[in-house]
This record gives structure tokens, C-alpha cells and sequence, in this order.
């Protein structure tokens, strides 16, 4: 199963694209797109789902609509929003 450490890690880069309106990094999407990889079940997506809530509510300054698009901002395709209430348990 994804750990909540390999799911951080993946997205360390996006911190500032995040949280600062800063530029979207290569490494971001990089990260985006291994986590997408690694998610092949149910159970790693919703598990990896619970991990970005408790990133994204870690952040206080988190802007919520960059955390949503970041995804398509990227070029990946994941069945869910990311964002501080996504209900991870109805993701499949």
C-alpha cells in the first residue's frame, strides 16, 4: 500500500505552486504523475486520496483551486478532487 511518506514526497516540489502562487515545477508533475502510477487499486487510491487531504489540510495557506486543477494542470487524470473534505472513501 502508498504510504502518506512516499505520497509527501512525491509532491514536495508543488509546496510553492501550492501554497505561493509561485511557477508550476517539472518535479511537480513528475511527482503527479508517479503517484498516479504507483495508485492502481481501490484501496492505494483511496489510501493515497487520504493522504493528500492531510496534506492539504496541513497547509493553512493552501489555494484550493491550484490544489484542484493541479492534476489536469499536469496532464494527469485522477477519479477525484483534491481538496481539505474530499470524501476518500467514495473514490474507486
Amino acid at each position: 500500500a502508498l504510504s502518506c511518506g512516499t505520497v509527501s514526497g512525491n509532491l514536495a516540489a508543488c509546496i510553492g505552486y501550492l501554497t505561493q502562487n509561485g511557477p508550476l515545477p517539472r518535479g511537480c508533475c513528475t511527482g503527479v504523475t508517479n503517484l498516479n502510477n504507483m495508485a492502481r487499486t481501490t484501496p492505494d487510491r483511496q489510501q493515497a486520496c487520504r493522504c493528500l487531504v492531510g496534506a492539504a489540510n496541513s497547509f493553512p495557506t493552501l489555494n484550493a483551486a491550484r490544489a484542484a486543477g493541479l492534476p489536469k494542470a499536469c496532464g494527469v487524470n485522477i477519479p477525484y478532487k483534491i481538496s481539505k473534505s474530499t470524501n476518500c472513501n467514495s473514490v474507486r
